[in-house]
């Protein structure tokens, strides 16, 4: 630890029922704010950091998130137990070291953690690690080629393929808007994972955004149409 997080731990031991009874109101204000940017509802795996004596807890069990929180100090974890019953644990940790594997959670949150800990990069290095990514993992270097027709034609000259060439066909896509959104919704390709990472309130919140931008392609008779272009490659083996 740091001289800076030793006295921290200095400043805090033994505070917990005093900061429940002083403090824990002002910072209890954003925790609606906070759960709401990370998506916390039924189905969503959160982890509340620098627990404290355990408001946004159980905030985040009352949406119906599986929630787990880290202090490190005892009696906040303690108080976090106790203030939110339907925790799945509560474990006594500190950032930047914490006790969960590699992408363990949807999200993590911190309310008023930052200017708490010594070394608050690796902290947010820690909580990243520990967070699931929102987009499928990307191909490696040496497997990935450029999306474009010059990029598509070496791929076909590289896996021994003659007269290899390839075209871009472009095309105007019309469908209903409930259909169009109902392809992400219900988890179909990397967008339809993203779109589902954020629980119930992210889902809700981009599907009005959705409806927002989509506004611009749509017909007098209330679809959509949608500009759209693929690469079509041929050769001969």
């Amino acid at each position: 630890m740091t001289a800076f997080d030793h006295a921290e731990r200095r400043i805090w031991s033994g505070k917990a029922e005093a900061y429940a009874r002083t403090y824990a109101r002002l910072c209890a204000h954003p925790a609606t704010a906070l759960l709401d940017a990370a998506g916390a509802g039924p189905g969503s795996r959160v982890l509340d950091v620098g627990c404290g004596s355990g408001t946004v807890s159980a905030a985040a069990v009352a949406r119906g998130a599986t929630v787990y929180a880290a202090d490190a100090e005892p009696d906040m974890a303690e108080a976090t137990r106790l203030a939110a019953p339907g925790i799945a644990a509560a474990h006594i940790a500190r950032l930047p070291e914490l006790p969960y594997a590699d992408d363990t959670f949807d999200a993590a949150v911190g309310n008023f953690v930052l200017n708490h800990v010594g070394r608050p990069r690796e902290a947010l290095t820690e909580l990243r690690r520990i967070t699931r990514p929102d987009r499928l993992p990307a191909l490696a270097p040496e497997d990935d080629f450029p999306r474009t027709p010059e990029g598509l034609t070496a791929l076909l000259d590289a896996a021994g393929l003659l007269d290899a060439q390839c075209s871009e066909v472009t095309w105007e896509h019309r469908c209903d808007p409930d259909t169009w959104w109902a392809g992400a919704e219900r988890g179909i390709g990397a967008i339809g994972q993203v779109l589902n990472s954020g629980g119930a309130e992210g889902l809700a919140a981009a599907r009005q955004a959705y409806d927002g931008r989509s506004a611009e392609f749509r017909t007098p008779e209330r679809l959509l149409a949608l500009p759209h272009a693929a690469l079509l490659a041929a050769g001969t083996a």
